[in-house]
């Protein structure tokens, strides 16, 4: 018989990561998440960080639901970070899809499937769109409460440190798909960081194009060319020819901008055709700007990709992580939940070439 201290799931209170502002986040005891209607309960295996998570750390909150109200999950105060999570299933409703103890990738984002935009299939850009992490509790945790709609099983054989990447691989293939590629296009993919190097293996898993890749020398090029990019580039005020000599003296077909760095869109313009593609990914610190009678007078197209969508993309890229030696070159490390602040700082001074993972159940490393 379970008694308050230890109820049917898991204890009444766990550990967690919790976003007070910047550079401070807590490891603090907090009460076990409740199940509520069309969720489930899971025991945190693996939750990941990205640059969202750094960005936050350096100078926000500017996404996270902290010091203001969520219009929907009505979240206001600190926050548990985690938006890239896989768990065990440890507790569930009366007619759940799943079953204790199955193991599952979330996918961060919950939709509510009846405005115009889950009408079309892009339930990422849903009206009432919420992320646990970002606008209310996590999975940097021990426990997470997350809906069933946002869960898919892990396939038999994945390790769970390779199903800890999938949705930040299905980001990259939603904005491979956005970017429109085509067999033969020649491609540039302005930096291979973390979120770069998964939309580079999300248009070498769609399609057959060529990809050139624009970084500084180092680890995270040569990751690049070992994924399949045909060249690589370094990045600096000789890009722009380097690109046209190498890929054509009229302009890439389409020029991917995953960094996110100062003036790089505007390289962007310089690297794609009349009549191109230009797909941004990378979210700059301030508004940029534009040479509009270029993108004007060359017809070129400016997209731009937010998050996945979540019946296109997760399941195929825990499928091609199962079947791939993805995970081998993408992660960098697992740690333990008290690491959490160290590894932020790691993210956020560009100290980190690959994803690290946090498994709540490894004990605090001792100094």
């Amino acid at each position: 018989m379970s008694d308050d201290r230890n109820p049917p799931g898991g204890p009444a209170r766990m550990k967690a990561a919790v976003y007070h502002g910047p550079h401070d986040v807590r490891i603090e005891d907090r009460p076990r998440p409740e199940r509520g209607d069309g969720q489930v309960l899971l025991r945190v295996l693996r939750s990941g960080m990205c640059g969202t998570d750094a960005t936050e750390w350096r100078s926000g909150p500017h996404l996270y639901a902290v010091n203001r109200r969520h219009p929907v999950t009505d979240h206001a105060g600190p926050l548990i970070l985690g938006h890239e999570f896989i768990g065990e299933v440890v507790e569930i409703g009366a007619a759940s899809a799943f079953r204790v103890g199955d193991r599952v990738a979330a996918g961060a984002g919950v939709w509510c499937g009846a405005c115009p935009r889950c009408a079309e299939g892009r339930t990422n850009l849903c009206w009432s769109y919420l992320t646990l992490g970002l606008s209310t509790d996590g999975g940097m945790a021990e426990f997470v409460a997350a809906s069933e709609l946002m869960l898919a099983r892990l396939p038999d054989g994945l390790s769970l440190d390779a199903a800890g990447l999938a949705q930040p691989l299905a980001v990259g293939l939603h904005a491979a798909r956005r970017a429109g590629v085509t067999r033969g296009d020649r491609v540039v993919l302005i930096g291979a960081g973390a979120i770069g190097t998964f939309v580079l293996a999300g248009v070498r898993a769609l399609v057959d194009a060529e990809v050139t890749v624009v970084d500084f020398p180092g680890p995270r090029l040569e990751r690049a060319l070992r994924l399949g990019a045909a060249r690589g580039i370094a990045a600096g005020e000789r890009a722009v020819a380097e690109v046209l000599a190498l890929v054509d003296a009229r302009g890439a077909d389409v020029v991917i901008e995953a960094s996110g760095a100062p003036g790089q869109l505007a390289t962007a313009i310089r690297m794609v055709r009349a009549g191109g593609t230009i797909l941004q990914v990378g979210l700059p610190a301030s508004p940029p700007e534009l040479d509009v009678h270029a993108l004007v007078l060359r017809e070129i197209a400016i997209r731009t990709s937010c998050a996945h969508v979540f019946a296109e993309d997760l399941a195929p890229a825990l499928h091609l992580l199962a079947t791939t030696e993805l995970a081998r070159e993408l992660l960098d490390s697992v740690r333990p939940l008290d690491d959490i602040a160290e590894q932020l700082e790691r993210l956020a001074s560009g100290q980190l070439h690959g994803k690290v993972l946090f498994d709540p159940s490894l004990p605090a490393r001792t100094p």
